[in-house]
């Protein structure tokens, strides 16, 4: 198990807690992994007070699982909880590029160019890790531009075992290039208000993840549970 502590303006719980999560989600962890107190706290350098607080509270979110009697392990990517996350995901953000559509503020609009510029480049790079990033980051862009943080940030509470799906999506197949043209269309779609397009081009994108599953979980069946 790698584990690397970044610097982090925050408490010593905090940061060990954020670099566990974030590597959960990005797969680094893979569902399954053993955790280890002693050996994290000896990988960060920090008490074990610290690692057990942050293994609860991922506990909490269901990225690990305490298993009596065996130990603790990053969990099995819950299937159920993967199409709850993008039913979700579905509604909300039907509904908020509709708004997007009515009005959205021009800056708004250059971060969303600028982010497909990024997605561009890191699909020449092949960069799964960052594209993900860049693929979060296009969709709380409008979430942003329509002022529906706060919902965000609840989507974002209810995502952890479909993001965790979604990166394993990227890093299995390298061809993103249906993934970037429907956020191109998308962001066109905004530009030029038509809200319909917008709703149907978003309906589709967040589909694509319940084909998705049925070929990962065939392909990766230690990953699911």
């Amino acid at each position: 198990m790698k584990i690397t502590l970044r610097p982090q303006p925050v408490s010593t719980r905090d940061a060990v807690y954020l670099q566990l999560r974030d590597q959960i989600l990005k797969l680094e962890l893979p569902p399954g992994t053993p955790l280890s107190e002693n050996e994290t706290s000896l990988l960060f350098q920090v008490s074990r007070t610290p690692v057990r607080e942050s293994f609860l509270r991922l506990a909490q979110e269901g990225l690990v699982q305490v298993l009596p009697q065996r130990g603790t392990f990053v969990s099995l990517i819950d299937t159920e909880l993967v199409e709850e996350g993008r039913f979700m995901r579905e509604q909300l953000e039907k509904s908020v590029i509709r708004l997007a559509c009515e009005q959205f503020p021009e800056e708004a609009l250059a971060s969303l160019e600028l982010n497909l510029l990024q997605q561009e480049a890191s699909m020449m790079k092949q960069d799964d890790k960052h594209m993900f990033e860049l693929d979060e980051a296009f969709h709380g862009i409008i979430f942003e531009g329509c002022r529906k943080m706060n919902t965000w940030s609840v989507i974002q509470q209810m995502n952890v075992h479909l993001n965790r799906s979604r990166m394993l999506r990227l890093a299995d197949d390298h061809n993103w290039q249906n993934l970037f043209e429907q956020h191109r269309r998308m962001a066109e779609a905004i530009k030029s208000g038509e809200a319909d397009l917008a709703e149907q081009l978003m309906k589709e994108h967040l589909s694509l993840n319940i084909t998705d599953q049925a070929v990962l979980k065939e392909k990766y069946p230690s990953y699911y549970k």
